[in-house]
């Protein structure tokens, strides 16, 4: 790139013109200039004549030319450095791919944000009935939409895409709970514990701003394989001991806004979200669909669709409906299988020799 900067600015380096006579034009020239016309360079103190009518035409449309040139070349050197230093989506790797790299081979790639994959196995289901105990369950959002009126008068809300504007710490991920499998073939997953929740904001295309808390707490999701759905826990986006601009708060903070006394204008209808707070919660749904199995591992994939309100700023503005869609992944460990692991690092503790080997030391 800087040599066509350099290339571009010898190019449009000032030429001197001076007029010798009524018919014709002296002019002083560089020798990148004269190579660009297809010219040898003049000896030294050399002068390039032309007819004023007809040379300077296509004079002039050969500068015009060139610096058209140049201006395509600094474009196309600019696109080409800023190409060459974006990063693209990282590739997705499976699990044990993930846990043989270290921590600098991971850190700045995006790696940390996705969801494993799996190689080979199977495009269904492919599970006994019985109880398990779910590892690792992975949620990755790959799309945010947010249900707002249209751009056009009239239109009916619908659901719109979004920019996200915070970083990319989006993914659940560790969760784990109970999964069942019925004789008939239906399964049911609880959600017990795990990093089940990230505060995500997302910027609609008229440039308001919707900040959520994608979460999938107290997860209850019963169904078939290929369609299981259940509710789950939207918990606020703030708590009660939150404090407004105004030192307005649900537990602690100013009753009504500064200024205002108590009794008069603070205890009026349109204020009177603004001054209480609350932080309740609310309620999601999710529906998740099972894509493929590898039995000998244990491991299950698929896609979700979860709709979910947006945050309420503690009661004050109406929640907005906030479809995510993505990809999710689950490490099934058998009850039975569990239980061995810990029988094998079991040992067995003697508080006799425990103080006969302290006598000694």
């Amino acid at each position: 790139m800087a040599a066509s900067v350099q290339a571009a600015a010898t190019l449009m380096q000032p030429t001197k013109l001076s007029l010798a006579s009524k018919n014709g034009v002296q002019l002083r020239s560089s020798q990148s200039i004269s190579k660009a016309f297809g010219l040898e360079h003049p000896a030294a103190g050399g002068r390039l004549s032309c007819s004023l009518q007809t040379d300077i035409k296509e004079f002039a449309q050969k500068c015009a030319d060139v610096s058209k040139i140049a201006g395509f070349a600094l474009a196309t050197s600019a696109l080409v450095v800023s190409g060459a230093g974006a990063e693209g989506v990282p590739k997705r790797l499976t699990y044990d791919e993930i846990q043989s790299k270290t921590y600098m081979e991971v850190k700045g790639t995006g790696t940390a944000n996705q969801c494993p994959t799996i190689q080979g196995g199977l495009d269904k289901f492919a599970f006994k009935a019985g109880k398990y105990n779910m590892k690792k369950f992975c949620l990755e959002p790959t799309s945010f939409t947010v249900k707002a009126e249209g751009v056009s008068k009239n239109a009916p809300p619908e659901f719109q895409n979004t920019k996200l504007m915070t970083r990319l710490t989006y993914t659940l991920d560790e969760i784990e709970g109970p999964f069942e499998v019925s004789p008939d073939g239906t399964v049911k997953f609880e959600e017990k514990d795990g990093i089940d929740y990230a505060a995500v904001t997302v910027q609609l295309p008229g440039g308001e701003r919707v900040p959520f808390l994608f979460t999938v707490k107290q997860l209850v999701a019963s169904g078939k394989p290929e369609n299981f759905s259940g509710e789950f826990l939207v918990p606020s986006y703030r708590g009660s001991s939150f404090l407004d601009p105004k030192g307005r708060g649900g537990s602690t903070g100013y009753d009504n806004a500064v200024a205002l006394p108590a009794g008069g204008r603070g205890d009026e209808e349109e204020l009177t979200k603004e001054n209480i707070k609350d932080p309740s919660s609310s309620k999601g749904n999710i529906t998740l669909s099972v894509t493929g199995t590898k039995p000998d591992s244990g491991e299950v994939i698929g896609v979700f669709e979860s709709i979910q309100p947006s945050d309420t700023d503690l009661g004050a503005k109406a929640p907005k409906d906030v479809k995510i869609q993505g990809i999710w992944l689950i490490l099934p460990v058998d009850g039975a299988h569990a239980r061995r692991q810990l029988e094998e690092l079991s040992f067995s503790f003697e508080p006799k020799k425990f103080l006969n080997c302290r006598r000694k030391l």
